[in-house]
C-alpha cells in the first residue's frame, strides 16, 4: 500500500513567458497523496497557466514539474493518463442529454460499456444527478453543469483532479454541494488541486498557496496563514470611515487598511508604530473618536496583508 506521503504533484522552479511576459516566476510547490491544495489569487495572477503547465498541456519555459511521477513537459501523455482536468469552460453539449454527454466521454476514455454503467450509476448517485439524466446540458442550472462536468472528468477514475475556477459564478448552496462531492473523492484516495479566485473556498483547503503576478508567495494551512503572520490584525470603527482610512493609509508601519463592511481591517508592523501611536495621530488630525478592536485576521485579510508587504518592504 503507497503512503499518504507520497508526493503527487512536484514543480521546481517553473517559469512561464509569453514572449516577454512573465506568466509564471520560479514557481516551487509540493503536493502529497489525498490533499485538497488550494491556488488562490486574482484573475490574471497565473491560476490558469499553472494548471496547464501541471496538466501536461503548457511546457514551462524554464524548470520541471512532475505529477503522479511523471515529467510533464516530456511524458504529458502519462500524466494526461492519470489526472482529470476541468477547465474554466468545460466542453459539455447543450443538446445532449446527461447521460448522452457522460456516454460521450466514456466514449473517448474507451471505457467498455459494461464498465460504463455501473460507473455512470455511481457518479449519478454521489453528485445526486440521478433524477436528472434525461435532462438536456443546456436546461441545467449552473450548479447542475459542474456536476454533470465533475462526472464527465471522473469517469476514467484519475489520480489526481485539477479544476480550474469550477465554482466560478455557481450559487452559494451549489458550491456547498460542489465541495461535499470533493471530500468524498478525497477520502477515497484522490488529490484535489484546485484554481480559486474565492478566498472562502480557499479555508476548506489543506494547504493554500497565494498567487501573485506569477509568483508564489506564501504556502501554508489556512490557519497557519492566518496566525503566523508578524504584523498584527485590528478592526477599527470611526465616525468619518472614508477620512479614517485615508488617514491610516499614510502613517509610518501602517501595512493596509482595508473596508469590512461597515468597519475597517488594519494591519501594522508592531516593530513600527502601536496602537497608542496611531490614536495620538488620530486625535491630533480631529478624527475622534475611533475604536481598535485586536482581531484574528480572516484568510483574506491575510492575503492583502502578504500582497502588501511584498509590495512594500520594511526598509
Amino acid at each position: 500500500m503507497e503512503s499518504q506521503n507520497t508526493s503527487m504533484i512536484k514543480a521546481r522552479e517553473v517559469t512561464r513567458r509569453f514572449n516577454e511576459v512573465i506568466a509564471l516566476e520560479r514557481l516551487t510547490l509540493e503536493v502529497l497523496r489525498g490533499e485538497i491544495f488550494g491556488l488562490v489569487g486574482p484573475d490574471g495572477a497565473g491560476k490558469t497557466t499553472t494548471l496547464r503547465i501541471l496538466a501536461g498541456l503548457l511546457n514551462p519555459t524554464e524548470g520541471q514539474a512532475w505529477v503522479a511521477g511523471h515529467d510533464v513537459a516530456r511524458e504529458s501523455e502519462a500524466v494526461k493518463d492519470r489526472i482529470g482536468y476541468m477547465a474554466q469552460r468545460f466542453g459539455l453539449y447543450g443538446d445532449l442529454t446527461v447521460e448522452e454527454n457522460m456516454h460521450f466521454y466514456a466514449d473517448l476514455f474507451d471505457i467498455g460499456k459494461d464498465e460504463r454503467g455501473e460507473l455512470m450509476s455511481r457518479l449519478l448517485g454521489m453528485t445526486r444527478m440521478s433524477e436528472f439524466r434525461q435532462r438536456r446540458a443546456a436546461q441545467l442550472s449552473g450548479g447542475m453543469k459542474q456536476k454533470l462536468a465533475l462526472m464527465c472528468t471522473l469517469l476514467h477514475h484519475p489520480q489526481i483532479l485539477f479544476l480550474d475556477e469550477p465554482t466560478s459564478g455557481v450559487d452559494p448552496i451549489s458550491r456547498r454541494d460542489f465541495w461535499a462531492i470533493l471530500y468524498q473523492l478525497v477520502k477515497s484516495g484522490m488529490t484535489v488541486f484546485i484554481a480559486t479566485a474565492y478566498l472562502d473556498e480557499a479555508e476548506r483547503c489543506n494547504r493554500v498557496g497565494l498567487l501573485h503576478r506569477g509568483r508564489l508567495i506564501h504556502c501554508d494551512s489556512p490557519q497557519a496563514l492566518r496566525s503566523q503572520l508578524e504584523e498584527v490584525c485590528y478592526e477599527v470603527k470611526g465616525a468619518d470611515q472614508r477620512a479614517l482610512r485615508t488617514f491610516l493609509q499614510s502613517l509610518d508601519g501602517v501595512l493596509s487598511v482595508e473596508p469590512a463592511g461597515t468597519t475597517l481591517h488594519l494591519f501594522l508592523s508592531p516593530s513600527r508604530t502601536s496602537v497608542d501611536s496611531l490614536k495620538n495621530a488620530i486625535e491630533e488630525k480631529g478624527l475622534v473618536p475611533v475604536e481598535f478592536r485586536r482581531i484574528t485576521p480572516s484568510l483574506e485579510d491575510a492575503f492583502i496583508a502578504l500582497i502588501q508587504s511584498e509590495a512594500k518592504p520594511l526598509v
